[in-house]
């Protein structure tokens, strides 16, 4: 399993290339230049199609029909890949077809109307709130220590997911207000509130920061060369702080956007709030979070109800 709980796309052969491969690329132009989405996001349509071309064979993207892509579902289902893997592969290949059928005119999208193989729903792992203050509670005893502890703090206490840290520049966090502007999925920018201690933590790292040699003046977290921190340094640094720390779980950057949210749901089970601080464009992906905080009640009340107390 990955670190989000989600199983990796079985091996394919790469597709040799051709006209299926000149319109994919063309697709992948279109989401970098004209919905200019990320090059993570863009990277992950590009292996979707990739798997659809690969099961299509010889069969062009503009002859492929609906039982074509069924059938290619129950092999993929049959490899191992779960429903919501496959789900995601469905709604990028919907994508491929309506850019097929605006450029290329493709005269139907075989995809519209097919539904993934259901799969047991799996909730975010988060932390308990005594487990996240023990996290962010690091000992800054170095300018290394004093970055860490800053990006655990903004992690936890603002929600951002891994490449909205990752893209952060100084300017982006405005003490006076006590908030953060962030670029999420799609180029789209959102203001999230940054807790006190989160913010007396990048206090302390931006008077490090100004030391460090050769100095990258765009990026916020930056390594011991002054460099922009890439994603993998990150979810390193967070792993490491999680296991010195004493943290049973494994902890990844994207536990503390599910504690955040969890956390914050649970103190005022505002779900439009936490939607808008997330980034989510539906309410239905912020929704399982209102199931983190049934089942922290629920451990609540059977620690805690006579009731509930089994009997010896």
């Amino acid at each position: 399993m990955t670190a989000r709980g989600r199983k990796p796309l079985p091996a394919l052969p790469v597709p040799a290339a051709g006209p299926a491969q000149k319109l994919l690329q063309g697709y992948l132009e279109h989401l970098t230049h004209e919905r200019r989405l990320s090059a993570h996001t863009t990277r992950n349509y590009h292996r979707d199609i990739t798997a659809l071309l690969v099961l299509a064979g010889d069969t062009p993207p503009l002859r492929l029909n609906a039982h074509d892509i069924r059938r290619g579902i129950a092999q993929l289902h049959g490899r191992g890949l779960d429903g919501c893997s496959i789900a995601r592969m469905l709604s990028a290949w919907r994508g491929f077809y309506h850019y097929l059928a605006r450029d290329h005119g493709c005269k139907q999208n075989p995809c519209i109307g097919i539904r993934a193989p259901k799969s047991a729903k799996r909730l975010p792992d988060a932390l308990s709130p005594d487990d996240a203050r023990q996290l962010v509670e690091v000992n800054a005893d170095d300018a290394l220590a004093v970055r860490d502890r800053a990006m655990l703090e903004l992690f936890y206490s603002s929600g951002l997911r891994l490449a909205e840290l990752t893209g952060l520049a100084p300017d982006d966090i405005n003490f006076a207000d006590a908030t953060v502007r962030v670029t999420g999925k799609g180029g789209k920018t959102r203001i999230v509130p940054v807790g006190s201690h989160a913010a007396s933590a990048l206090q302390a790292w931006l008077a490090e920061r100004v030391s460090m040699p050769g100095l990258d003046k765009q990026a916020l977290f930056v390594n011991r060369q002054g460099r922009r921190l890439g994603p993998r340094a990150i979810q390193s640094r967070v792993q490491q702080r999680g296991q010195r720390q004493g943290i049973a779980a494994r902890v990844h950057p994207h536990m503390l956007r599910h504690s955040f949210a969890s956390h914050v749901l649970q103190s005022s089970s505002d779900l439009r709030a936490v939607q808008e601080m997330l980034g989510h464009s539906s309410i239905s992906t912020t929704q399982v979070y209102t199931q983190l905080d049934f089942q922290h009640l629920a451990k609540i009340y059977d620690a805690a109800h006579p009731r509930a107390k089994k009997k010896g």
